[in-house]
């Protein structure tokens, strides 16, 4: 283990994480094939290749290329025609509640599991009422939720189930891609992710028959040249977008082996600092892409707030992320719903207040992800 004699600031800022960008020759190639294509939107070429590509890669049977992640949410809602009531975490992205309201459903809160930071799938069955329709659950920094146990609820009670799957790119369970559980599951392709289309997302689904009504919703319900079915959003993802999409697919493996290493790193230069709670280790079966990496400060124990370390990370020149704080239950829009209470969400609280996302890329040194850990150890009070 490296130790550090001196700790002065990073000559330049960290951010807690920087995107993956691909030679500026493949882009070109690819932009001068669209430009003699003359085709930029509407499912051209480049979108239906990355549809199959995606299609393969995630180890789904149905995928669905979008413009961005929020608003294939809003779409999956509607394709399952979710109304009334849905259950879902308020420790994720302001995203996920948000879609619900622009459907015109109520977000219900259910608190989250203290190790996973998942929604706890124990607690789904009693925020069920008359008006649940559906649960909307989060892979939490792509750490797999209690599928299992999730699906058996919403069997029982004739529920949907989505999953915001944004941080869960490539996860598989015992080699079964993470989109295949639930009704649909959503990715995001945002610049900060693991993989990117510079801003895209996409819905995969089991049902090819979810997938033709998705294909629709999200083309303003447009059928044919003469007919429009339903009432359709603008969702479409373009061709240059998609044309860097299909060059990403080829940084994917080497970016999260990357990410592994750095994981590998930080675990041993954290693991055993009281007052210290690690990223949750996951089944065997699990195959992780390690796009975060996360602790959890107790202030009791390690003398210091996670407001302190994150404050004093910045007079390094280190840029951590309170993710995710505060929580959606705590926005002036959902606040006063019932299940918003302090009493109804004692975990999601106590982990919101002590959550930290330290800097996770593939291009960050491992000499600078020991450095983080050596000014970390060095608040310990």
């Amino acid at each position: 283990m490296n130790t550090m004699t001196t700790l002065e600031p990073f000559p330049e800022r960290i951010y807690v994480t920087r995107p993956v960008f691909p030679t500026i020759d493949e882009v070109t190639e690819k932009l001068q094939d669209i430009w003699q294509s003359k085709w930029l939107t509407n499912n051209g070429p480049q979108h239906t290749m990355l549809e199959r590509e995606l299609t393969e890669f995630l180890r789904v049977p149905c995928l669905s290329l979008f413009n961005n992640g929020t608003i294939a949410l809003m779409v999956a809602c509607q394709s399952l025609r979710l109304s009334g009531e849905v259950i879902t975490t308020p420790f994720t992205f302001a995203a996920t509640p948000h879609v619900l309201s622009w459907n015109n459903i109520t977000p219900i809160f259910c608190d989250i599991d203290a190790d996973t930071m998942n929604i706890d799938a124990d607690k789904i069955e009693s925020m069920i009422t008359p008006h649940t329709t559906a649960i909307l659950a989060v892979h939490v920094f792509g750490t797999p939720c209690n599928v299992d146990k999730i699906q058996d609820v919403a069997d029982r009670y004739g529920l949907k189930v989505v999953y915001d799957a944004a941080h869960a790119f490539g996860v598989e369970i015992d080699g079964r891609g993470i989109g295949t559980f639930g009704d649909i599951s959503m990715f995001s392709f945002h610049a900060t992710k693991l993989y990117h289309t510079l801003e895209g997302g996409a819905l995969a689904m089991n049902d090819v028959n979810v997938k033709q009504r998705i294909d629709l919703l999200k083309n303003f319900g447009i059928k044919n040249e003469e007919e429009v079915v339903m009432p359709g959003i603008n969702g479409k993802l373009d061709e240059i977008r998609a044309a860097i999409g299909r060059i990403m697919l080829g940084y994917v493996e080497g970016e999260r082996l990357k990410r592994r290493r750095l994981h590998a790193v930080y675990d041993e230069e954290l693991a055993g600092v009281d007052g210290l709670t690690l990223m949750p280790k996951t089944a065997a079966d699990v195959k992780l892409n390690w796009q975060y990496y996360v602790v959890r400060v107790d202030e009791k124990i390690f003398g210091r707030s996670r407001d302190y370390v994150y404050d004093e990370l910045r007079n390094y020149n280190v840029f951590a992320r309170k993710y995710f704080h505060p929580l959606c239950s705590e926005f002036t829009c959902y606040r006063q719903l019932n299940s918003s209470a302090v009493a109804n969400l004692p975990t999601a609280n106590a982990v919101a207040g002590q959550v930290l996302s330290l800097p996770m890329y593939g291009a960050l040194a491992e000499d600078d992800v020991r450095k983080i850990c050596a000014l970390i150890k060095s608040f310990r009070r």
